[in-house]
């Protein structure tokens, strides 16, 4: 085995791993992946290709080190001869400063740190993962990739907070988020579909964080996650867009204190919140029929959906081609037809059967707007990230 390069994933109760050769362009799929679900839960799972998942054991008092040491175990197995040359973390929030990959060392990690209120589920976990190697292993090269560099293209009036101004000029913007599948996706979409790609193109990241991109030339103009990543679409258990109003009042005169609303808007509002059964839509579905809440958290994850896709057209003059990408927009196939559905007007005709099997290209052939499926792969991208910054290869 050459040369590789390991790339990290941290969620608050998981963290993704892909290994890649590292090569200039490292090959679109990895040399072997896997996850750690359930930290810090009575039940940790570790998954890996061509095993089957098993629980696992992990420290009750640092459940996230004994998960992360149980990977880096792994690593070492599976690399047997070959070097470590890098790892690659996605990091959620760069902030206005991070733009492109960066080396991190511990005044850049300690910088990152000062973004953790902005994106509290993902960047402290994806920052300690750095913090641990960084005093283990000083010697590696880690390169963080960040969700918000995508967006720089943003305009500026689309990155404006309506504000004073001075909250501008303090950071306060928007920055937008999933920035790596939405990288990904410039890439395959021009691949697979040429130059209707480079036209007016809105993709929906729908997983358990959800939002929208428009494109122009592959390229982001607008997009629904704000300032921080619970802005914007209906989520798992994340509230998107919200009356400022409705937060006043909770605190105001139901007297919730600052981490209950932070609790309230992170872990228990969407479908969850809505349903109070559940976050995934996988769950949820068999049970509407029989469960009113239940059939209202669906619909209104759709109605949330529809409503951004309709504004994204909106700041496009129109649209050319929409795209599922993301757990839950690349497997569920009946909120695929909802969504389209009552997105007839645009000119969107799907085509049932390709939508029922998966197909890349979903709509009709009559179909004014092209609707495609397209598998994310933020690993690679980060992966690609890193050997470019190292010239490696």
């Amino acid at each position: 085995m050459s040369d590789c390069i390991l790339v990290l994933n941290c969620g608050s109760s998981s963290i993704k791993f892909a290994l890649f050769e590292a090569d200039a362009v490292p090959p679109r799929q990895a040399l072997w992946k896997g996850k750690v679900e359930g930290i810090g839960g009575d039940n940790p799972t570790l998954t890996e290709t061509g095993v089957v998942g098993r629980g696992i054991g992990l420290d009750a008092v640092q459940p996230y080190h004994a998960a992360l040491a149980q990977i880096r175990e792994r690593v070492r197995a599976r690399l047997g001869g070959a070097r470590l040359a890098a790892v690659a973390h996605r990091v959620v929030h760069g902030g206005a400063k991070y733009f492109a990959p960066a080396r991190i060392d511990a005044p850049t990690l300690a910088d990152l740190r000062s973004y953790v209120p902005l994106a509290p589920l993902h960047q402290p976990f994806a920052l300690d993962a750095i913090g641990t190697l960084l005093q283990s292993r000083p010697d590696l090269p880690q390169i963080a990739c960040f969700d918000t560099a995508f967006h720089h293209t943003l305009p500026e009036v689309e990155q404006l907070l309506p504000l004073s101004f001075d909250a501008w000029q303090r950071g306060l913007r928007r920055y937008g988020f999933h920035g790596l599948s939405y990288e990904y996706l410039s890439i395959a979409l021009a691949e697979r579909h040429g130059q209707r790609a480079r036209g007016r193109t809105i993709c929906a990241h729908l997983g358990s964080g959800a939002s929208l991109c428009a494109m122009r030339d592959l390229r982001s103009v607008a997009t629904t996650m704000g300032f921080s990543a619970l802005d914007g679409l209906m989520m798992g258990t994340r509230c998107g867009s919200l009356d400022p109003g409705a937060l006043l009042y909770l605190m105001q005169v139901e007297k919730l204190g600052i981490d209950e609303v932070a609790d309230l808007l992170y872990h228990r509002s969407g479908l969850l919140g809505i349903s109070g059964v559940a976050s995934d839509p996988q769950l949820l579905l068999p049970r509407e029929a029989g469960d009113e809440r239940v059939r209202l958290a669906l619909a209104l994850y759709v109605r949330r959906i529809v409503r951004e896709i309709g504004a994204l057209a909106a700041v496009l003059g129109g649209l050319d081609l929409l795209v599922f990408t993301a757990g839950i927009g690349e497997h569920n196939a009946v909120l695929r037809e909802r969504i389209c559905r009552e997105l007839g007007w645009l000119g969107i005709e799907l085509d049932t059967d390709a939508n029922k099997h998966g197909a890349a290209t979903i709509s009709d052939p009559g179909s004014r707007v092209v609707v495609a499926v397209e598998p994310t792969n933020e690993e690679w991208i980060a992966a690609k990230h890193a050997a470019a910054y190292l010239g490696l290869g």
